[in-house]
């Protein structure tokens, strides 16, 4: 698929990875339906980039109703939707019995909540929506990208919560994308290391510099153009399906 043919949903879409994929594709003459909660932000980068190109539908993935009725909005705005990049997350780290007890069961339910059932919430309805599209020279209807993370792979002490729900995410990809290779949607997941989003932007330097040294090459944190990056790879290489992609630098996660 060509980028400048791209009609997008992108989750998160207002900071971070998100926003750092609805800035690339949208200068590669793609438009994007920005999903987030962060009215401000959302706003802010529908009047930077344009309304001709961006607009912002407040969601939360977790709402099923909303979900279904803000990417019937996106098709009727742009014309139909044939590409969903699925950033929004949250990351709540937590011991599954510290000093203080058991981890609260409502602080995994969450994790698990957004992370995972909201992003299967907003694949469901968007790619029913790119069922209806026609397809194109190779095919092709539409591209899903999923964000998982390394720590699907290698959680750490604290992200029980994290590493299941990227878990499932690395789980759902390949049956998935076997369930909807006769409509000519590819189905990808993207699993990140350690990359410079606002997620680390309250850590100390120390920690920040502890982090960056144990990325083997290139030895730094990643940054979200490169997510972004990646994205536009897949996105443009029709053979890339049903698989995990690390973007990690080498990195294998330690204990803790």
């Amino acid at each position: 698929m060509k980028t400048s043919e791209v009609i997008a949903i992108v989750t998160g879409g207002a900071s971070g990875l998100g926003e750092a994929t609805t800035r690339r594709l949208v200068a590669q003459g793609g438009k994007v339906a920005i999903f987030d909660l962060n009215e401000v932000r959302g706003h802010a980068l529908v009047q930077e980039l344009g309304s001709e190109s961006v607009a912002y539908f407040q969601t939360n993935v977790t709402d099923a109703l909303q979900v279904e009725g803000n990417v019937a909005s996106v098709v009727e705005h742009f014309g139909k939707l044939n590409l969903l990049v699925s950033c929004a997350g949250i990351a709540t780290p937590g011991k599954v019995v510290s000093k203080k007890g058991p981890l609260a069961l409502e602080r995994f339910e969450q994790v698990i909540q957004v992370n995972l059932i909201g992003t299967f919430n907003v694949l469901r309805v968007a790619v029913h929506a790119m069922q209806q599209n026609d397809p194109n020279e190779e095919g092709e209807r539409g591209v899903i990208i999923n964000t998982a993370s390394v720590a699907a792979f290698e959680g750490q002490i604290g992200q029980a919560a994290y590493s299941a729900s990227k878990g499932g995410v690395v789980g759902m990809t390949l049956p998935i994308a076997r369930e909807f290779a006769r409509d000519g949607i590819r189905v990808m997941a993207i699993a990140p290391g350690l990359v410079e989003t606002p997620l680390f932007a309250g850590l100390p330097e120390p920690a920040r510099t502890a982090l960056s040294s144990s990325v083997p090459f290139p030895n730094r944190l990643g940054k979200p153009s490169e997510y972004a990056q990646l994205v536009e790879s897949i996105l443009t290489n029709p053979m890339l399906n049903g698989e995990v992609i690390r973007l990690d630098g080498a990195i294998r996660m330690q204990a803790k």
